[in-house]
């Protein structure tokens, strides 16, 4: 992208560095899931990474041969930024979820406001596109945006889901558009739920 020319090159930079700054709060957004390892709660900077290197590694299952893994990357670094100002809403919490674009769409607007206009509008662009998921790139991110979490709800005896008392219709309900953007990938995912069901970890739906 050519850079702005309406804001002398001090300027700019003087931007971009504020936006930098101000985005090192990620790393203290924690999230409800857990840490294979150590189980302390994922932070947000650390879920970004993992999502990221999960695209670098298992793009060639997206459903889109043709897939611009550099915009599926930039989505995925920049998407959870909103939740310095909106905090991270579980996926499971239906109430937090009712207003949750509306708050994270003001965030991004102050957020990505702190960039220069044409950065402003990409970085913008970018979240609007992933939360609408119109394009391929849109729909393989947003796949792996779902399927890290359960990947790591699996191998952690279904710490968070056990938590909240997350039942395997509500985790099938809420992740099967995984398929949108690989097949493969919730293929793979549909066999996990029902491994980690088995083992005891994921509860099924009380009958009535």
């Amino acid at each position: 992208m050519t850079p702005s020319t309406t804001l002398p090159a001090r300027e700019r930079l003087a931007q971009q560095i504020r936006f930098i700054i101000e985005v090192d709060k990620l790393k203290e957004i924690f999230r409800q899931t857990v840490l294979i390892n150590s189980r302390r709660a994922e932070n947000d900077a650390e879920h970004s990474w993992h999502l990221c290197l999960i695209v670098i590694t298992l793009a060639e299952h997206a459903n889109c041969p043709q897939l611009d893994v550099l915009r599926v990357l930039k989505m995925l670094i920049i998407h959870d930024l909103v939740e310095i100002d909106a905090g991270d809403t579980f996926a499971y919490d239906v109430k937090a979820m009712a207003d949750q674009h509306a708050r994270e769409a003001v965030a991004a607007d102050r957020i990505f406001g702190l960039l220069p206009p044409d950065q402003r509008c990409e970085f913008r662009a970018l979240w609007d596109e992933f939360e609408a998921r119109w394009t391929p790139e849109a729909k393989f991110a947003a796949a792996v945006d779902r399927f890290q979490p359960m990947l790591l709800n699996c191998h952690t005896e279904g710490a968070a889901w056990r938590r909240h008392g997350v039942t395997r219709d509500r985790v099938i309900a809420r992740n099967s558009y995984i398929a949108e953007g690989s097949t493969t990938l919730w293929e793979y995912a549909q066999t996990m739920i029902e491994q980690t069901v088995a083992a005891g970890h994921l509860a099924t739906a009380p009958t009535a």
